[in-house]
């Protein structure tokens, strides 16, 4: 064996251990991120190559093998560009590492780091109407105990806007249950936020914490499942389409979407931006590193507002019935359409 055959572990092993949580001060779920996108990769290169993940050194992470490793992504895990693209992240966060501390490996790192990444077409805005959001928070049933966590789950979910991991990390000490009402999350990044809770959610928190008999000071997490252990995300994404499915008899057109953790939260952004609310304190809301990233829900409200034009009288063939300007209660119908 030679004395540099362990060099891709060791290095590994520093940049895991070490660098990302020590050195960048990534958070835990970052960490965990790039954790998966290296085990996915490791056990990829090893089953190519019918070798033992032990046995692979630096040579094995050629540009080739990478670029093949993306595409197994996308067309053997049907993975999409964004996922593929979140793994490349993870790979060039290494090589950068390895540039810095390894430079016998650098021209192989700069070689990595030239590997773009992918574009893909942007995807429209998934977000549920209102009539959709309705009957998916009363789809729980609330005479059992779980279906009252679950409400509570939902309604809160869809109030704050969310991510589901943000969500799974709030303790009842986050609460602040009398005015002003609002939640402390921890976003993305290690950011924290404040977000207001509207009084229905409240009142459902309240009635949630008193049955299970949690003070406000209690620092567990709000939301366990009936181990007493914390939600996971694939079980809220599994509560989420169960209840979407038992919803669909109310609504029907929630068979045809996909409704996962995500569309709550676009459908927050939607339902704040019909209520009027202005694009920097929605990106404040959901907690957007930029309102760049909120200013896509614009294209929701302006082809809503497309919508409400197209249903329109003919300017030239207005009846005269609805064209009553003194009737107020005809003017607020007209304009509450638009």
């Amino acid at each position: 064996m030679s004395a540099t055959s362990n060099s891709l572990a060791r290095a590994l092993r520093e940049f895991f251990a070490d660098h990302l949580p020590t050195v960048r001060g990534m958070s835990p779920h970052t960490v965990c991120s790039y954790r998966d996108a290296f085990t996915i990769l490791l056990r990829f290169l090893a089953d190519r190559d019918r070798r033992s993940v032990v046995k692979l050194d630096f040579d094995d992470l050629s540009p080739e093998n990478v670029i093949a490793f993306l595409q197994h992504l996308e067309r053997e895990r049907g993975n999409c560009v964004s996922t593929r693209n979140a793994r490349l992240a993870a790979i060039h966060a290494f090589a950068r590492f390895v540039a810095t501390n390894h430079p016998e490996h650098l021209e192989l790192s700069q070689r990595i780091l030239a590997i773009p990444f992918k574009r893909a077409a942007p995807r429209l805005v998934e977000y549920l109407e209102a009539a959709e959001v309705t009957a998916l928070l009363e789809a729980p049933d609330q005479t059992t105990s779980d279906g009252r966590r679950d409400h509570a789950l939902l309604i809160t979910l869809f109030n704050t806007g969310a991510r589901v991991q943000e969500l799974l990390d709030l303790r009842p000490s986050d609460l602040q249950l009398m005015r002003p009402f609002q939640a402390w999350l921890r976003g993305k990044g290690r950011k924290e936020r404040l977000c207001p809770l509207w009084p229905r959610t409240v009142k459902v928190l309240k009635a949630f914490l008193a049955e299970h008999e949690v003070g406000l000071t209690s620092t567990t997490p709000l939301f366990c499942n009936h181990c007493g252990e914390p939600l996971s995300r694939f079980g809220v994404r599994y509560l989420l389409r169960k209840y979407a499915d038992a919803a669909s008899s109310v609504a029907s057109t929630l068979l045809a979407k996909r409704v996962h953790p995500h569309v709550l939260r676009h459908t927050t952004a939607v339902h704040l931006l019909q209520a009027g609310v202005d694009m920097v304190t929605i990106s404040h809301w959901l907690g957007h590193a930029s309102v760049e990233t909120t200013n896509r829900y614009a294209a929701v409200d302006l082809e809503m507002k497309r919508a409400a034009i197209a249903k329109a009288r003919p300017i030239g063939h207005i009846d005269p019935s609805v064209a009553n300007w003194r009737s107020n209660s005809t003017i607020l119908d007209w304009l509450e359409a638009l």
